[in-house]
């Protein structure tokens, strides 16, 4: 029994990881569209050098790119090793999902919350913006998640929304009051309030102390290679996917350890 249940457990995470593929591989359309206001149904799928259309069989999940060594069959032009690796990072996101949240109404919420937050943390990695489509949306399917989900408490949710997005506001505004800039944009509020109403108020600061971790790990070394040192602009919104992420996962242990440190008895 133990090396069935094995079994079963291996061919679901393999089938959530092909469609989590899938999804990639629409995530790069969305990625590369959406910013250009085009279309992400029509036209299907072509290459940007010669304009022709790429055939399904040149269009599989990471083996297509493969094989064709990351070329366009019809005129030779590369393409970007991102395609593979969105496809790839979507993929195993889904697989890691099933296998520990299992068969459960929040995997759906989370499945797309995984999708979505992929798709935006790239889209402000090439232009600094965080698509309202999908942080607005995701608030509200967020909610209504919570609502519907008997698993999950619809307060709790709702906080999330107010906590996460209020501190980042309050941040932003603070911020302003000193130095008559803007320090972080609107994008980067409402997502942390998507993120609230996904995993719930208990997680923010989590992901707020881990994704300012990260993003200054990250900021510090950019920043010593580009001209405009400390000055340099950088995207948070890919941050606080990751922390999110590491939430989900595996943060929750330590979240709480955390939580509890500061605010005990909450």
């Amino acid at each position: 029994m133990s090396f069935l249940s094995d079994f079963n457990e291996s061919l679901w995470a393999t089938i959530f990881f092909i469609y989590g593929c899938l999804f990639g591989s629409f995530g790069n359309v969305l990625i590369y569209r959406m910013p250009k206001n085009e279309s992400v149904i029509r036209p299907r799928s072509y290459c940007y050098s010669c304009h022709g259309k790429i055939s399904w069989f040149d269009n599989i999940p990471i083996v297509s790119w493969v094989l064709l060594r990351g070329k366009c069959r019809k005129c030779g032009a590369s393409f970007s090793i991102r395609y593979p690796i969105v496809e790839f990072l979507c993929g195993a996101l889904f697989s890691l999902a099933y296998l520990k949240i299992g068969f459960h109404f929040y995997l759906i919420e989370v499945l797309l919350f995984l999708f979505a937050a992929l798709v935006s943390s790239f889209i402000d990695l090439d232009h600094m913006i965080l698509p309202d489509e999908f942080t607005l949306s995701g608030i509200v399917i967020g909610l209504l998640g919570a609502l519907l989900n008997p698993e999950r408490e619809f307060m709790e949710a709702f906080l999330g929304v107010l906590m996460g997005g209020g501190f980042l506001w309050l941040l932003a505004y603070v911020y302003f009051l000193f130095t008559g800039k803007e320090g972080m944009g609107g994008g980067d509020i409402k997502l942390l309030a998507w993120i609230g109403a996904v995993i719930g108020w208990k997680a923010i600061p989590f992901v707020i102390m881990s994704s300012a971790i990260l993003g200054s790990i990250v900021g510090i070394l950019y920043a010593l290679k580009s001209k405009d040192g400390l000055k340099t602009a950088i995207p948070f919104g890919p941050y606080l996917v990751l922390g999110a992420g590491i939430f989900i996962f595996y943060g929750k242990n330590l979240s709480e350890w955390y939580f509890n440190l500061f605010l005990p008895g909450f």
